[in-house]
């Protein structure tokens, strides 16, 4: 992981430790510069992982300027991802005033879908979903199955940036989900591989540490399988074990398909 990555994860509140002991970290300096920007109160939390405390900085309820119902309608109309992308272009977000860019889905030609989370400060840079470190190891990762990133669709949980890549609110998921099961229903995938707590949790009520890698059958009728996300094992690279097993087992589902 670059500096600047570990930066913006320190501006984030959000403090790593490479051991498998849950800590506790003095927030000193790090959590004072959160202060002066939000001086809402703070809460910290340990992962379900248990591998990191994270500072979780407070959402600033935005004045909402669509409602869900209006989203929810919207999001019926698309008969294709180029319309569904350029619909989420066009949203009116409350999230659009404070990101740089909006993070479109990536769209592939394969039966693959990938479900990420928030977007990084590399994707709020670029405008591509999985750029930077965390998308040159998933581009490894497919690679070691026999993909590429054209044979495979990317789709965030969230299409902007939370300032300094804070835990979503729920509004905001709420505002994007029904462009998330929109894309599910378009692109029909195989096989969903969600990368992180988020996804996990928010499409199948799956605890990661508990089932990460055990497939389940979704909804829309594909098979998902929770894997842990990119960032999380540029920090604890023996997790690239457990990875690579659950990626050899989409492989299989793939190919059983063909």
């Amino acid at each position: 992981m670059s500096e600047n990555a570990l930066i913006d994860l320190q501006l984030s509140g959000v403090v790593w430790e490479l051991t498998d002991i849950p800590i506790t970290v003095p927030r000193n300096n790090i959590q004072n510069k959160v202060v002066e920007n939000n001086p809402a109160p703070q809460t910290s939390v340990v992962s379900e992982i248990g591998r990191c405390v994270a500072s979780v900085v407070p959402a600033v309820a935005p004045s909402t300027t669509i409602s869900l119902d209006t989203v929810r309608a919207m999001a019926t109309r698309p008969n294709d991802m180029a319309m569904l992308n350029r619909m989420i272009g066009e949203l009116d977000h409350p999230l659009r005033a404070v990101a740089t860019n909006v993070v479109l889905p990536h769209i592939g030609n394969g039966k693959l879908l990938i479900l990420t989370d928030v977007p990084s400060s590399d994707d709020d840079a670029t405008g591509n979903v999985l750029s930077g470190p965390a998308g040159e190891l998933m581009d490894k990762m497919l690679a070691a199955i026999g993909l590429t990133r054209d044979m495979v669709s990317i789709v965030p949980m969230l299409f902007w940036r939370t300032p300094g890549g804070r835990t979503p609110s729920r509004e905001e998921l709420d505002l994007s989900r029904p462009f998330v099961d929109k894309a599910i229903e378009l692109l029909s995938p195989r096989v969903i591989l969600t990368l992180g707590t988020l996804p996990a949790t928010e499409m199948a009520s799956i605890n990661l540490s508990k089932s990460h890698g055990v497939a389940i059958q979704h909804k829309s009728g594909a098979t998902l399988v929770p894997i842990f996300h990119p960032n999380y094992l540029i920090l604890k690279p023996a997790a690239k074990r457990e990875v690579w097993t659950a990626l050899q087992n989409v492989e299989n589902i793939l190919k059983s398909a063909e």
